[in-house]
């Protein structure tokens, strides 16, 4: 694969962009996802974002089965013109290897900010929802710390818990999250 300018990798005009284009945009300092065929630009997160996305990673990591891994920043298609870089997802072992999983992650999780927090709430949910991601975490670090936990059930999302106390969650396997320790002593 060789690098691009957007120009060079823009589908032709009326067409939807397909998981193919959006493989040649250029690594240009913007994260560039599809939604049913239309390209959503967004800024790299900011620095406060890695920490929380980082510290997230690493409580998950402390308890997850050997069977399961935690995954940063991995694409995830959906379909050819759906495609998504979550802040964290959990699969199971077995399916790392490939440039991309193509199977609904176990747990995936965003962490929000202001430019995309109600794509995440809303159009993100919808699409993990009909692709039948079980369990679908929003994190908000600002200005109070907060984990909302949403469950696919009946192949419909049911918000299992929002907090900003310590939480014991079970899916996809038993572990305390406190939304408070992910941003302590980060200026916000």
């Amino acid at each position: 694969m060789s690098a691009m300018t957007i120009g060079e990798a823009w589908p032709d005009f009326g067409s939807a962009f397909t998981v193919a284009e959006l493989d040649r945009m250029p690594d240009d300092g913007h994260r560039y996802e599809l939604l049913d065929g239309a390209l959503v630009v967004s800024p790299r997160p900011t620095t406060v974002h890695q920490v929380v996305a980082t510290r997230l990673a690493s409580a998950l990591e402390r308890d997850c089965p050997e069977d399961l891994c935690v995954v940063a920043e991995p694409a995830v298609q959906l379909d050819d013109c759906t495609e998504f870089d979550p802040d964290l997802v959990v699969v199971p072992l077995n399916e790392v290897g490939d440039a991309k999983f193509t199977a609904p992650p176990l747990l995936l999780i965003e962490i929000r900010s202001p430019s995309t927090a109600l794509f995440d709430l809303n159009r993100k949910k919808a699409v993990y929802q009909r692709f039948g991601v079980p369990s679908y975490w929003i994190v908000n670090p600002d200005p109070r710390p907060e984990l909302t936990v949403f469950e696919l059930r009946d192949a419909s999302y049911v918000t299992e818990l929002t907090s900003t106390q310590p939480v014991t969650v079970t899916r996809p396997f038993p572990v305390t999250i406190d939304p408070a320790r992910l941003t302590r002593g980060l200026r916000r």
